[in-house]
């Protein structure tokens, strides 16, 4: 499950909602997923705890609910092809300890 503010069934929150928006990305620190890091700060009380790189179930795709990790999310769901937003790879410092 993908938890955000306003989610449909794909993990589309209010702040990120085209049809490539369906990733969720691991919290380290509460071990949810969440549409955006926008989301985890309405939601939650803590700082969105980064993934380390090499986590094998830091990222969720929201069309089949595959879990990968980093190196293993691309522009698309290697499970189900759903394809991802590509500006995504723009904020992975604030989901990953790169």
């Amino acid at each position: 499950m993908i938890r955000g503010v306003g989610v449909d069934a794909q993990g589309r929150c209010v702040h990120y909602r085209s049809l490539v928006d369906v990733v969720g990305n691991r919290c380290a620190t509460c071990g949810d997923f969440f549409a955006c890091h926008l989301c985890h700060a309405q939601l939650t009380d803590h700082e969105f705890g980064r993934m380390p790189v090499d986590a094998a179930d830091a990222v969720m795709c929201g069309a089949c609910g595959k879990t990968m990790g980093h190196g293993d999310y691309e522009s698309s769901c290697p499970a189900c092809g759903h394809r991802f937003n590509p500006g995504c790879h723009s904020h992975r410092h604030l989901y990953f300890q790169v």
